[in-house]
């Protein structure tokens, strides 16, 4: 089930509203990280709002697997650590762009997930002390891993250009087969 609110925008007329929902990010898509320029508002991608740093209130995998040092939220709740990342309000358009990226539901599926909220970000860019508000929202995890993944280091946090030494390739820079 989504979990979605309604803003409504001053350009559009009283009564059209649009529904947002929340999706988290762990991994590429976060500020700061090579991915994270698909998020950004003049993107053609659709809309997404930054709402805050979160964490999973259960326990998961998040790994760095492939040839491609790819980030991976593996759905096995109970197992890992609780993942640490970034929650986005986004729009029909941008969840539809964030399907096909992520390539749902072949590689990643759009699970429900619980979080507990970290900090929120006011209008002027700051944050706004320790909220730390539970939250439903959509995460791409995988049920569709090699087993040898289990046997990886669990982050709880994930940079591209992290101390793990494994350097994430663009999708843009892949050699397909």
């Amino acid at each position: 089930m989504a979990f979605s609110c309604t803003t409504r925008h001053s350009k559009e007329s009283y009564f059209s509203t649009v529904y947002m929902t929340h999706i988290f990010v762990y991994g590429t898509l976060k500020k700061g990280q090579p991915n994270h320029f698909r998020m950004l508002p003049d993107q053609a991608n659709g809309k997404a709002e930054f709402c805050g740093y979160a964490r999973t209130l259960e326990r998961y995998p998040l790994v760095i697997a492939g040839k491609y040092n790819i980030p991976a939220l593996l759905n096995r709740p109970g197992e890992g650590e609780r993942v640490q990342g970034e929650v986005y309000k986004v729009d029909n358009a941008m969840l539809t762009f964030l399907d096909a990226f992520e390539e749902c539901p072949t590689m990643y599926q759009r699970t429900e997930v619980q979080l507990e909220m970290e900090d929120r970000e006011g209008k002027g860019g700051g944050t706004i002390g320790r909220a730390c508000s539970a939250l439903k929202s959509f995460v791409y995890s995988t049920t569709s891993y090699q087993p040898s993944w289990l046997k990886q280091p669990f982050y709880k946090s994930y940079d591209a250009y992290g101390d793990h030494g494994l350097t994430y390739v663009c999708r843009e820079s892949r050699q397909f087969d």
